[in-house]
This record gives structure tokens, sequence and C-alpha cells, in this order.
């Protein structure tokens, strides 16, 4: 439930045979001592004095019982990482098998929880509360989180979402503290334990399936711009590159004097050409960019393998619901004898993380209207009637850069995603 079987190179020394229990009722270490009364033993290994038993007593039994058939003792993971030989006395040798095998109790408890989808022990996510079985949605605190989350989806900057938690709610977070809510499995409605293994649907979400891969896509976006860009107020802020000097454009503003107006530039940051590439009028890049995303991106969706992203979706989706099918046909073999308890409750841990795993694989696919999609956004009005903070969120979606080519006159090359 809680270890893995061991790769017998693990020893080190010439063996002639491994004893492995993954049975609580310790057969093999049964079958270890009667072998060690029919036939002489050179020496035994173990990893750890704690394995011969399920108390001290029982350990100082057993490795008296062996002792007195001339067995000599060597453990593997001794507190200072080497191999020993077993003590005649060591107090506090028995007090480290104490110590271990308590730990050991503690990790087939949670070893168990996991099994029957309980939450892990420690301190319960901000936005919930400990039920009597799973997680409960704490109302007040859950709906600051589903602000958040909701101002992180509108403009897809951590920091300005952090900036604005604090601003109308008071509630304090670091940016770190902040990328943990936005990446944590609970918040989606499922179980993370310490081995990093999911399980889906355990209690109640507080945002959905759709929102949750939108997230995603914002987060693996964001990783490929500079870090002010990716919460700068301006649409363009991060795409754009100047293909003659390879340079990143930032957004310049120049005020006049006295003046309301104001004038936006976009000029190379580390220009090394001679002399230096000009700054271009951020309006005028921006508006090219929308005339030609509105002419490019149908011709660009179309020439993706949609029909191969819908195989590998179908695929996954029957994988899924297979998984499903076994998990429901369970109960009815433990009704006829065909699996215990434990066994069938440890076959059903596992394909519920398999699904989790499949699931997510499926989330990071292309959504299947995406045709649709780029009928609608190929219209020139509907990126005027956004905000700047929208349409970089837009841009972001489709744009992996902009390209400013300046011979004979300055043009641009848009660079999708896909």
């Amino acid at each position: 439930m809680f270890e893995s079987p061991l790769d017998p190179a693990i020893w080190g020394w010439e063996i002639n045979r491994v004893y492995q229990d993954l049975d609580e009722r310790r057969p093999q270490l049964q079958q270890l001592l009667q072998d060690c009364q029919h036939e002489p033993v050179a020496y035994l290994l173990l990893r750890r004095f704690e394995e011969l038993g399920e108390s001290v007593a029982q350990v100082s039994d057993r490795l008296a019982q062996l002792k007195a058939l001339g067995v000599h003792i060597f453990t593997l993971e001794e507190e200072n990482g080497t191999t020993g030989d077993c003590p005649d006395s060591d107090l506090e040798m028995f007090q480290s098998v104490q110590a271990q095998q308590r730990s050991r109790q503690i990790r087939r408890g949670h070893a168990r929880k996991r099994l029957k989808a309980l939450p892990p022990p420690g301190k319960t996510a901000y936005g919930y509360r400990r039920g009597k079985d799973r997680y409960v949605i704490d109302r007040a605190a859950a709906a600051i989180v589903k602000d958040f989350f909701e101002h992180f989806l509108l403009y897809g900057s951590l920091r300005g979402s952090v900036r604005y938690l604090e601003k109308k709610h008071g509630k304090q977070i670091s940016v770190a503290t902040g990328r943990r809510w936005l990446t944590h499995p609970v918040y989606r409605g499922d179980l993370v334990y310490r081995n990093q293994q999911i399980l889906r649907d355990t209690h109640p979400a507080i945002i959905d399936r759709e929102e949750a891969a939108q997230v995603d896509r914002l987060l693996r976006r964001n990783r490929s711009l500079p870090s002010r860009s990716a919460s700068a107020p301006r649409s363009l802020a991060g795409l754009v590159v100047c293909a003659a000097c390879q340079s990143s454009m930032t957004i310049a503003r120049v005020t006049a004097p006295r003046r309301v107006q104001e004038y936006l530039y976009l000029r190379p940051t580390d220009c090394a050409a001679k002399p230096k590439c000009r700054a271009i009028p951020y309006a005028a890049v921006l508006n090219q960019t929308i005339e030609q995303i509105c002419q490019e991106l149908p011709s660009a969706i179309a020439a993706v393998n949609l029909p191969m992203m819908s195989q590998i979706q179908t695929g996954l989706t029957s994988t899924i619901a297979a998984k499903a099918e076994v998990i429901e046909q369970l109960p009815d073999l433990i009704a006829n004898g065909v699996l215990d308890s434990e066994t069938a409750a440890l076959r059903t841990y596992q394909l519920r993380t398999e699904i989790a795993a499949l699931e997510s694989q499926r989330a990071q696919l292309p959504p299947p209207n995406l045709r649709q999609i780029a009928q609608t956004i190929s219209i020139p009005q509907f990126w005027y009637d956004l905000s700047e903070a929208e349409r970089r969120f837009y841009f972001r979606e489709f744009l992996n850069r902009i390209e400013v080519r300046r011979s004979p006159d300055w043009s641009l090359k848009l660079i999708f995603i896909f």
C-alpha cells in the first residue's frame, strides 16, 4: 500500500535468496525463519532491523532466534549511511526500531486513507474545511479564492491578481502562494497526496475543468514571456521582436510638457546594429496585428491536423471510459468472491490515478471547436471592442511572437503557437 517492490540490485552483496513481504501477515518472514532452521546460513541482509517484526519485542525475539542459529545479521540503512553488523545489545538500536515502526504505522494509516480517497493529513487548503470524510467548501473563503481565479482568467497576470486580492478583500498572499493556488488540484475538486498521485472528483470544486485548463494554458504561456510583460498593461507587451537585430521590443511612453496627450512607441531593448533600429509607433503595429490576425488565423488553424487531434481525444475518452467500467465491475467481483475488499480498494485507487493522468492529457489538447472560434475572432471589430487587458489575453492564446521586418518598409510576421 505504501512501498514499491525492491530492486534486487540494492543489496550489493552476494545473495542466494530474497525474501520480500507485501502482506501484513509477513509470510516470507516466517519462511525465512523456517529456512534458517533447516539449512546453514552465512549471513542475513536487512534494510532495517524493524523489518523483523511489528514491535520491539518481536524484533528482539527474532534477533535472538537468528543469532542462536549462528546467522550474522547486517543492515544496509544505518543512520550514518553505512552497513552495520547487528550489535549484541544496543539501546539506541531498539529506540530507532520503535521510532521506525511508529513511522511505519503512520504511513500505513495514511495509505489506507488514500485507498478510501480520504483527505491527506495536514492543514486544509484555504477555501475548504474538513467534513466527515471529505473537504467541504468554506463559503466565505471560497468566494475570495474564486474571485482571485476570475481576475487571473480575465487579465492573465499573477502579480496583478495578488494585488487585486489585497486591495479588494484585504487578503495578503505571496506570489508563490498565488501560483500554488492556480496549480493546486484541490481547487479543481481533486486530491493530491505526498506521492504526487491525484484522485479526481473527490470533493466540490471551486473552479470547473474548462477554467482550470485555461489557467494552465495561461501559466504555460506566461513562462515564455519576460517577467514584467505578463502583467504589462499593453496587449503587445512581450510579443514583439525585431527581426533585424533579434532584440525584444519594449513599449516606450512619450509625453509633451503641459499636454495630456501621450505617444507610445515600440523600440528594441538591446539592439547591436549600427545605426540602431528605430522605434515604431505602437498604434500602427497594433492595427496591423489585428488586420493580419483576422486574415491569417483561419488558414493557420486550417493547417492544424484537427482530425489527428480528434482521434487522440477519442482514444483518450474511450480509454477513460474503459477504466471507469472496470471500477464499476469491482463490487460484483467482491460479491462473487473473486477479489477481497483490500485488493479491490487498491485496484480502484490505481485505476482512479490512471484516469486522472489521462484526463490531464485530454485537457491539454486543443478544443474541438477551434475552427468555429477562429471564425468568431476573425472579425476586426471583435478585437477593437476589447480592452487592452482582454486583448492581451487573446493575443497570447494564439500568438507565439510578432516579428517586425524593416526592409524596405516595416512589416509584420505573425508566428502562431500551433
